[in-house]
């Protein structure tokens, strides 16, 4: 291809077609002529090289390919008539990924050693150079924090799914059981009918049966103690010649061996064994119903927690922001993360702390990414302690953990995309690169102080101004 060929190709370029003839001259005078066969890779992910130079695309199709911790995935794709590589003043120092072409291709490059010059002879060019180095930065941002909430969504479904798994299988344990003790319930009932009792035995029967509906000893008691119980209550059926098995469900029950004793002198001889099963069965069918009603409360909780966390309903617009509440969301969709490493999470809020002004979903993705973090980085039996409060105009959310901490060489680095200490297929590299664009955004800074065993990341963000500030939810 001779030079003259080579400018006519530059003059039909949809990026730098534009630019004087001059200046497409020099490029064409200073760049190499680059031959690509389909799947040769033109740069290689490597943090220990820099990127060649600029690489004008004349024909074929190139992609650069982007490790975010589960294999590698196509983020970006070049056509003809599209510029890639290094741009002027761009600050990228090694490739991200592996750029491969996709197709036979042809490029011309320019090496980076020419930019200077090339920046005082073509000042066109590197003004469109520059303006495509911008519109690259915003599509990589966009696309890296699109990846970064689609894998945050990944790790959230499944801490999720445990969460609305135990519940829905509590109903459905309880909802068995309950049909079963409703039948248990209409014979006994049936049998109490039958006996006939006085007025004063069943003002008895009644007392007794309160008595069996105060506060469950279920989930009180432990294992042993709840099998101490049953011994003791099946010792008071022997002494009182009833049968055992009535023993089990009137342990499940808040009933006390005095409130027994003074039942057995109201009501003796067969009508005894009839009442306790009556009262231990109603007793039963109520606590089954209680555990369906709360493990329900437990499943709406969860999907409140959850739609408050994504904030599905809302449009992305900077508002007034609660703080207590997008930080209860966020711990809420972590819960089962922290249960798997019995780590426990403090939340305190300081009262009536105004509202801040920002964009709740990227506040909400924050706190996810730097709680989540922590959650990493503590031990099994760790701690995280999330305060928030008031610092003059501005409200301060610290994240701490007593995890092993961050080296001082790490944190130099550990806002830098693709950086991740992480084993692979752990960590993308983006979570803290993302958290703090989100921050910046949300017209906040971010800091960290870190030493063994206490490590503190703090989010400052502008309170917001007007009747809202301060109002709670």
């Amino acid at each position: 291809m001779t030079v003259t060929d080579l400018v006519e190709q530059l003059a039909a370029h949809k990026t730098v077609g534009g630019a004087p003839r001059t200046e497409l001259e020099w490029l064409a005078a200073h760049g190499t002529i680059r031959q690509l066969e389909k799947n040769e890779i033109l740069t290689r992910a490597d943090k220990n090289i820099s990127v060649e130079g600029l690489y004008v695309l004349l024909s074929g199709r190139i992609a650069i390919y982007v490790d975010r911790g589960s294999g590698t995935n196509k983020v970006m794709e070049w056509n003809a008539g599209d510029v890639t590589g290094f741009l002027p003043y761009s600050r990228m120092s090694s490739p991200p990924g592996d750029t491969v072409a996709q197709e036979s291709s042809t490029a011309l490059l320019v090496k980076r050693e020419h930019f200077p010059e090339m920046i005082r002879e073509c000042p066109e060019v590197t003004a469109i150079l520059v303006h495509k180095m911008l519109d690259r930065a915003r599509e990589f941002k966009s696309k890296d924090l699109h990846d970064e909430r689609l894998i945050s969504l990944g790790k959230l479904s499944a801490g999720i799914a445990h969460e609305l798994n135990n519940p829905a299988s509590a109903i459905e344990r309880s909802a068995a059981l309950l049909d079963q003790r409703l039948q248990e319930t209409e014979q006994a009932a049936r049998a109490l009918g039958a006996a006939r009792l006085t007025d004063a035995q069943l003002a008895a029967v009644d007392a007794l049966r309160s008595c069996c509906m105060n506060t469950r000893v279920h989930g009180v008691l432990s294992p042993i103690q709840q099998a101490e119980r049953e011994d003791s209550i099946s010792d008071w059926l022997d002494d009182h010649h009833l049968p055992a098995d009535i023993a089990t469900p009137l342990a499940e029950t808040a009933v006390t061996i005095e409130a027994l004793d003074q039942f057995a002198e109201a009501v003796d001889g067969p009508p005894l064994e009839v009442v306790l099963r009556w009262a231990a069965a109603g007793a039963s069918v109520h606590a089954l119903a209680s555990e369906v009603q709360e493990a329900a409360m437990r499943i709406s909780g969860l999907v409140l927690s959850i739609k408050g966390f994504t904030h599905m309903d809302q449009a992305t617009v900077a508002e007034p922001v609660d703080l207590p509440v997008g930080l209860s969301n966020t711990v809420d969709v972590l819960k089962s993360k922290a249960k798997k490493k019995s780590v426990s999470i403090a939340v305190n809020v300081e009262p009536n702390l105004p509202k801040v002004l920002g964009f709740i979903g990227e506040l909400n993705q924050v706190w996810a990414n730097l709680i989540d973090n922590a959650l990493d980085a503590v031990g099994q039996g760790g701690h995280i302690d999330i305060t928030a409060g008031r610092e003059g105009k501005r409200a301060v959310v610290h994240i701490v953990d007593n995890g092993t901490g961050i080296a001082p060489e790490i944190q130099q680095h550990m806002y830098e995309p693709f950086f991740t200490t992480k084993p692979v297929g752990q960590g993308t590299g983006q979570g803290l690169h993302i958290v703090r664009s989100l921050v910046i955004h949300n017209e906040g800074d971010i800091n960290v102080q870190s030493r063994p065993g206490r490590t503190d990341f703090s989010v400052s963000l502008p309170i917001a101004d007007g009747p809202d500030a301060g109002a709670k939810a």
